[in-house]
């Protein structure tokens, strides 16, 4: 199975359908794949455009393996880089609430309790019965619970004003831009992770508007954007009187707006 002509050829194809990383990915196929039978219908799917972690059936984020199911929003690198602003923001004794809304695969929240070393009571929730069931798998060994629901509705009323970090990497893509996405995404993702409606805010206002509910004094929410968004996702945590920064990292373009809730009564 690892005859180096099959490995040539794996690469020939994958480049002739336009993977730039045609090496890594033929590696990762082989690696995974469990027989020669296997390997075609994975190659096959990589070719006709599918994500390679859906191939695959898992990706890399923050150095761990996040299962990915198909049709489930697959974790992206730059996201690492909210995950650690969210540990700086973790309390630095006692057992941290920490809650993850539109979780996904839930790799923010695996990543997250990895980071505090498995400190935290984490709840995560998705709208999809899909992404909640990848982020129970994801998250039963680190111990998560995780609900199916729309945003805050889905968590247990005992959190309300308790949460100490808050993650929310909602879908930030403006309707009109979803055509420009890679293939990958705009053909086999779900549509609801992505679109943020008409300027790619739509879910940060509905978090905004009952985020310092939940937040527990001084508690902090955690949300990705894009570089030309940040100052408009700003305005709306600041209207909701949250205190606002927001960080870049330049190696992973990524941009984090951390809100936190004032610590006075």
């Amino acid at each position: 199975m690892h005859h180096p002509t099959d490995a040539s050829d794996l690469v020939a194809q994958l480049r002739a359908a336009g993977c730039v990383f045609a090496e890594d990915e033929a590696r990762l196929l082989y690696e995974t794949a469990r027989g020669p039978a296997e390997l075609r219908e994975m190659t096959a799917r990589r070719i006709a455009g599918h994500p390679l972690e859906n191939v695959l059936g898992w990706a890399e984020f923050a150095g761990l393996r996040i299962a990915v199911d198909p049709g489930v929003f697959v974790p992206r690198r730059r996201t690492e880089f909210l995950v650690r602003r969210a540990a700086a923001c973790a309390p630095g004794t006692g057992v941290p609430v920490l809650v993850d809304l539109c979780c996904g695969t839930g790799a923010i929240g695996v990543a997250l309790l990895a980071a505090l070393q498995g400190r935290g009571e984490l709840h995560a929730a998705d709208l999809d019965p899909a992404a909640v069931r990848c982020a129970r798998r994801n998250l039963a060994g680190p111990g998560g619970h995780v609900y199916e629901g729309d945003l805050f509705a889905a968590l247990p009323g005992r959190l309300r004003g308790r949460v100490n970090v808050l993650t929310a990497n909602v879908p930030y893509v403006p309707t009109a831009d979803i055509p420009l996405l890679p293939p990958e995404a705009r053909d086999h993702e779900p549509r609801p992770a992505l679109d943020g409606g008409p300027d790619g805010h739509s879910l940060l206002r509905r978090i905004a508007a009952d985020a310092g509910d939940w937040l527990a004094p001084g508690g902090a929410l955690l949300t990705e954007t894009s570089s030309r968004q940040a100052e408009g996702a700003a305005g709306i945590l600041s209207a909701a009187g949250l205190t606002v920064t927001v960080t870049t990292d330049p190696d992973l373009t990524a941009t984090t707006i951390t809100a936190h809730r004032p610590a006075g009564p």
